[in-house]
């Protein structure tokens, strides 16, 4: 009976499907006592390209453990967001992170992913086909990336602001 179970969860894993790509990898030092403990720091974008996605930080001795736990870090955090039938953003929005503020705009069907960095990693990992999206301010890719997913974060449907204000979808239009 348990191994039955056992497959059916590891199917389900598998299904998902979850990319993950390194955004940066840096060596970072601690003054010991006996000197310096030299570790290493990884970003880590995981996204199933249909909607999900969250960014990751690990930190260990070597990179391929800094690099494991940024990505399971990264699944801890993860967020849902709203994708168009055009594979774009429902509205224009911002989002901060740190000292880092990204600007996203929805662009027409053909655009492709027009950003820079750690933001254009978050947006194709999340499944976003066709964006315009600009960072201002700080040019740090994990206060970047963190700034990509609090503005997707906040993305919300026509169908759930109609729901808020009551009213019919119908009448958002209509000014």
């Amino acid at each position: 009976m348990a191994t039955n179970r056992r497959k059916t969860n590891r199917a389900k894993k598998e299904e998902t499907n979850w990319q993950e790509r390194v955004i940066q990898i840096r060596r970072v030092s601690k003054v010991v006592k006996g000197g310096k403990k030299l570790s290493f720091r990884a970003i880590v974008v995981v996204g199933n390209e249909r909607g999900q996605v969250g960014v990751g930080v690990g930190k260990a001795s070597d990179v391929i453990g800094a690099v494991k736990k940024g990505v399971a870090d990264g699944k801890k955090h993860l967020i849902d967001i709203p994708i168009t039938k055009s594979n774009s953003i429902p509205h224009p929005i911002n989002g901060t992170g740190g000292g880092a503020k990204v600007i996203m705009r929805p662009a027409a069907p053909g655009t492709g992913v027009i950003a820079g960095g750690a933001v254009r990693t978050v947006l194709e990992l999340a499944g976003v086909r066709n964006v315009l999206a600009k960072q201002l301010g700080s040019n740090n890719p994990l206060n970047n990336a963190r700034a990509a997913v609090n503005a997707l974060s906040t993305l919300r449907t026509f169908a759930e602001v109609a729901e808020d204000r009551g009213i019919p979808v119908e009448n958002l239009y209509i000014s």
